[in-house]
């Protein structure tokens, strides 16, 4: 029988045995139709998890074990802004992959130049529900936007997909990867990258939607930890 695992706050499941955490209490009862008896899994965004037989309206915890789902492997993805739902394809996709934390960016050839708020809780609903899915242990923080300026630090890798140096995968591994918009990044940010500290390099000859190149950048770096694959 599927294990379903929800992400919950800390102090709803502060005591032994507690009741079944209100905000879950609806797609439990009512959507997955569990009952006395039926496990789950909760998780409270610390890298932990609870395996918990359910009794009456009340949770019994059975064990207590590290999530499976998440990467030794720290990795942040600063994201330039992209039209229409692009960036729920980063978030969803980063996600699963084990992305740590995502960053909204605003480059200079981002056609989107600000996020609302309802959009912004949307994609944290989606990297939520991707987390539950892929078995994480945490929930993605995502950020942001920000300017670009303040993405680009020595050790993060900046992604250019004209540049002829260095493939991601031949580097070591960065804690962070800075993406650009649709059109890239210009060559004045190009410049203040390698002022900043950071390092250029491409994923190879193929030039990807803007959607992919997370997702694609964050198999590639959590592959060479053991992350991943």
């Amino acid at each position: 029988m599927t294990l379903h695992r929800f992400f919950v706050e800390p102090g709803a499941v502060a005591s032994e045995p507690f009741a079944l955490p209100s905000s879950i209490e609806r797609q439990v009862r009512s959507v997955l139709r569990l009952r006395t008896g039926d496990r789950i899994v909760l998780l409270t965004g610390d890298g932990n998890e609870m395996l918990c037989r359910l009794d009456g309206d009340r949770c019994v915890v059975e064990e207590r074990r590290p999530a499976p789902g998440e990467p030794a492997h720290r990795l942040t993805v600063f994201q330039a802004l992209l039209r229409g739902d692009a960036l729920e394809t980063v978030i969803q996709r980063g996600t699963e992959l084990g992305v740590a934390a995502f960053t909204l960016v605003v480059t200079e050839r981002c056609v989107a130049r600000e996020i609302s708020a309802r959009r912004l809780d949307r994609l944290r609903a989606i990297g939520r529900e991707a987390a539950e899915q892929s078995e994480r242990g945490i929930v993605p923080p995502i950020e942001g936007p920000v300017p670009l300026r303040e993405a680009l630090a020595p050790g993060s890798v900046l992604l250019f997909e004209r540049h002829d140096g260095a493939r991601l995968g031949a580097l070591d591994p960065p804690g962070a990867v800075v993406i650009g918009p649709e059109g890239g990044f210009s060559p004045a940010e190009v410049l203040a990258a390698e002022q900043a500290g950071a390092q250029l390099a491409w994923l190879g000859p193929r030039i990807l939607r803007s959607e992919t190149v997370a997702p694609a950048a964050a198999a590639v770096i959590l592959s060479r930890t053991g992350d991943f694959a």
